[in-house]
């Protein structure tokens, strides 16, 4: 008898409903979040191409400022619902005021450096002079928005972890919309031009934060907690994201590691890999969404000291993450005379894609297991785990996907190096997950 069968029925549906009520908004909220650039893309780009390239410049080195800090958003989910499955939401929610503490003062501490060294970043980039300018502009102004950005991702940690992930999808809507609205008006109405485009992101980010802090700050009031920063808590907040911000970075070495190997290979090689990145992306989402349900979840149950309870809804999640996956894959593949086109009309970059996204197809059920057990382990408060476990993954595959160029294979070689990186990585994880070890139960880890 498997293990899936042991589980009742009920229970299954019962976890099930669970999932299902927390990824969909989740996901909405995911998608909703790269719509920002999109929108500032789209109105800078009748600017000109200058002011469009520099908008590409700034936007990588925000995006990159802003993913090293999402440990906020993972660390203050999984310890927010711990205290919500012992039943103490007053300290739930205190918790959740130290990670946005902490957000507030490394927000700031990023805008003191980005805006001196701005045009130093932007030259690092090998931005042409034309382009530089626009670029310094929108990246001096939007770093204002930073804290705004970073206590969002500690907000929407606090709502995760209290099991509610429909309000972050209503601010993103919000803000997506204000930013539309301000971006247009700003760029073309007030003949700001790019400089009106970042003012726009930025008013709409603080929009985003105030509507979080209305919420959080009501809910602390209710159930009496302390809005003040307390110095013992932020220090354990950044202590639980250290962990979380060395496997994000290991993760980001990866991305960069294998653009730059697609990048020796040529043009055609280099273009086809930014398309297959913008697909892996957009598939990421939704599995990202199933491993938001599961660290708000998994919180949940161990706080309560139900360890069965977390091992069952870990199967199931597995069970969700595979059959994603399996779907995304056969998506892919279907779906490819549809959207190849979209992305580019050169032959010889649809011969390279092809190939290289078969692999990506055949590697979404792993994907989907991956996913999974890192919003598990994330959950659990297991950070030190998925540290070293992102480490040995990058160690394994640096060396391989650097011989791609020495050895051959192209780009779907590079896309078969990323493939066994994922498969490291969920044999990583499901060794954790199978030991046992990250089940430990209480309102603190």
């Amino acid at each position: 008898m498997t293990q899936a069968s042991t589980t009742p029925r009920s229970v299954r549906r019962r976890h099930d409903r669970e999932i299902v009520s927390l990824a969909l908004p989740a996901f909405g909220a995911l998608v909703a979040e790269p719509l920002f650039l999109m929108v500032d893309s789209a109105v800078i780009g009748h600017l000109g191409t200058p002011q469009l390239a520099g908008l590409a410049i700034a936007a990588a080195l925000l995006s990159t400022a802003v993913s090293v800090f999402v440990f906020l958003a993972y660390a203050t989910t999984a310890a927010v619902a711990r205290r919500v499955g012992a039943d103490d939401l007053p300290a739930a929610i205190r918790q959740g005021m130290d990670g946005i503490w902490l957000a507030t003062f490394l927000g700031l501490a990023v805008v003191a450096v980005t805006l001196p060294t701005a045009p130093w970043l932007v030259d690092l980039f090998g931005a042409s002079g034309t382009a530089a300018p626009h670029a310094v502009t929108y990246l001096r102004i939007s770093s204002f928005g930073i804290p705004a950005m970073l206590i969002v991702l500690a907000a929407t940690g606090v709502l995760r972890g209290l099991q509610d992930t429909r309000t972050p999808l209503y601010v993103a809507i919000a803000g997506f919309t204000a930013n539309a609205a301000l971006n247009v008006g700003l760029v073309y109405g007030a003949g700001l031009g790019i400089a009106g485009s970042a003012w726009g992101t930025v008013i709409a980010q603080f929009g985003m934060a105030v509507a979080y802090l209305v919420v959080v700050v009501r809910g602390a009031r209710r159930h009496g907690a302390s809005l003040r920063p307390d110095a013992a808590g932020i220090r354990a907040s950044a202590q639980a994201g250290v962990p979380l911000l060395v496997r994000t970075l290991s993760l980001r070495a990866v991305m960069m590691i294998a653009t730059a190997v697609a990048a020796r290979l040529g043009d055609a090689e280099v273009a086809a890999h930014q398309i297959i990145l913008a697909l892996w992306s957009l598939m990421a989402f939704a599995l990202d969404a199933i491993a938001i349900a599961g660290q708000a979840i998994i919180g949940r149950y161990l706080g309560a000291d139900d360890a069965e309870g977390a091992r069952q809804v870990c199967r199931r999640m597995v069970q969700w993450g595979v059959v994603s996956g399996v779907v995304l894959g056969v998506v892919l593949v279907l779906a490819r005379p549809l959207f190849v086109p979209l992305f580019t009309g050169d032959p010889t970059v649809q011969d390279t894609l092809l190939p290289a996204l078969l692999v990506v197809a055949l590697s979404q059920p792993v994907a989907g297991v991956v996913f999974v057990l890192d919003g598990v382990l994330m959950g659990a408060g297991d950070g030190p785990y998925l540290a070293w476990a992102m480490l040995v993954t990058l160690v394994v595959f640096a060396p391989v996907a650097l011989l791609v160029p020495v050895l051959g294979g192209g780009l779907t070689a590079v896309w078969w190096a990323m493939a066994l990186m994922m498969t490291v990585r969920m044999l990583t994880l499901s060794f954790r997950m199978r030991s046992g070890r990250w089940i430990v139960t209480g309102a603190t880890r």
